[in-house]
């Protein structure tokens, strides 16, 4: 509730992502507190009417938690086609890119974490389970739904020793897991910390967001636009950029072989941040900007045709000003970066691994077991700086033995971390229905 209050007081000082989220939840009926509990219900069931059917929740924080769940909503569907499915976000990034996911028969927002709240949610429909994807602790709803004698289930749930559960003043906190029906975890250590407490209803089966990005790869699309851009060249794509990870990336760009082009997908493509990349790179060009009429081969009449900065020759650097391409884009890729390194935490890794293209990232990466687990096996390498960038990007240009082994090493992690929706679904039956 006091998360909320502050969006809400955030939305009034016009921070767009919190005017985004009230919006949303006003339209949808959720968020009217003046007019008491009775406009969401009425909202509700004005919305949707009488129904028999029967339902499964999941509920994601934003886009990245319901890339985890995707692959549970998929194999439950096809399995269990009799039941629908409503999908809950918290966050405007998630809803607004997956309001029309196909899937779902409902996708909402979720409504902030109120006992009166939770109540009438679960009284939305006829639910026979529910599923939160990794941090989503909303304990009302969790109590609503033991109340009400629907199972919850946590996907991919990863906690740390550190966690508010397993401190002194987390004795309540604590508590409420025990309205959960079982935990799907990602790792060992989460297992024991839930187990050494006395709940035992854990099943460790990984990251469900490997069986996303294996479908992924496996499903590729071809891009002739970008193929004709790339010409034949060795291919580096930095995925997730932020601006202290694209400002690295001109010292190196000034060094890069001619046989190597870079393709650039920043975080942010608002109009005044590509701007600023394009500052940087004079001589780059926009996705927007490419022509895919002609087909892809190497150095073609078109791929001569640049802006007027590029003097002729070929450019070298690709920006990506849309979103929903890039996990696919990392086919094309021989070595990736990921940025987010020098904020709060790199982006997904997860994506180029499953292609096989070896990741360097900044050293804000510890948070993500996959990113650890791959530093360490030498597939990931973090770096501190541009000259450090610079050596580990000239290996994978000129050590073939060296690039090929992290290669390896990338694509046998990904094979090692596939089967986690499986075992839920194995789980999940067996709890649902024994």
């Amino acid at each position: 509730m006091l998360y909320s209050l502050g969006v809400r007081i955030a939305a009034l000082f016009g921070n767009a992502k919190a005017m985004q989220w009230v919006k949303g939840r006003k339209k949808q009926g959720s968020l009217s507190l003046s007019k008491g509990p009775i406009n969401l219900k009425t909202a509700l069931r004005q919305a949707q009417g009488p129904d028999s059917a029967e339902w499964i929740w999941f509920h994601a924080a934003s886009l990245g938690e319901f890339e985890q769940g995707r692959p549970v909503i998929e194999a439950l569907k096809k399995e269990f086609p009799q039941y629908k499915i409503l999908l809950s976000f918290f966050s405007p990034s998630g809803y607004e890119i997956r309001k029309d996911y196909p899937l779902a028969d409902e996708v909402l927002y979720l409504p902030s974490d109120t006992p009166v709240h939770a109540a009438q949610w679960v009284q939305r429909h006829h639910f026979v389970a529910a599923f939160f994807i990794k941090y989503e602790f909303w304990f009302n709803y969790m109590r609503a739904l033991k109340d009400a004698g629907i199972p919850l289930f946590y996907i991919s749930l990863i906690l740390k020793p550190d966690s508010y559960f397993f401190r002194w003043y987390g004795t309540w906190f604590f508590r409420q897991l025990k309205n959960v029906m079982h935990f799907f975890v990602q790792d060992d250590t989460t297992a024991q910390l839930l187990q050494s407490n006395g709940l035992t209803n854990v099943t460790v089966c990984g990251d469900t967001r490997f069986d996303r990005v294996a479908a992924i790869a496996q499903q590729v699309k071809p891009f002739p636009e970008v193929e004709q851009f790339i010409g034949g060249r060795q291919c580096i794509i930095a995925g997730s950029t932020w601006p202290p990870d694209e400002k690295l990336l001109v010292d190196f760009y000034q060094k890069m072989p001619e046989e190597y082009c870079l393709i650039i997908a920043p975080h942010d493509i608002s109009e005044s941040h590509v701007a600023q990349i394009k500052a940087l790179f004079p001589d780059s060009q926009l996705y927007t900007e490419l022509d895919a009429d002609q087909p892809s081969r190497s150095l073609s009449p078109r791929f001569l045709s640049l802006s007027k900065e590029s003097k002729g020759r070929p450019a070298r650097i690709l920006i990506i000003n849309t979103i929903g391409i890039l996990s696919q884009l990392y086919q094309y890729a021989r070595f990736v970066y990921i940025g987010g390194g020098f904020g709060v935490n790199i982006h997904n890794i997860q994506e180029p691994v499953t292609f096989g293209c070896p990741v360097v990232f900044g050293p804000k990466y510890k948070s993500f077991k996959e990113a650890v687990d791959l530093v360490g096996l030498e597939g990931a390498f973090s770096i501190k700086d541009a000259g450090e960038l610079e050596s580990v990007f000239g290996r994978f240009m000129h050590d073939e033995k060296f690039y090929a082994k992290s290669s390896e090493t990338c694509r046998n992690y990904l094979n090692s971390q596939v089967g986690a929706t499986e075992s839920i679904l194995k789980g999940f039956k067996k709890a649902l229905f024994l």
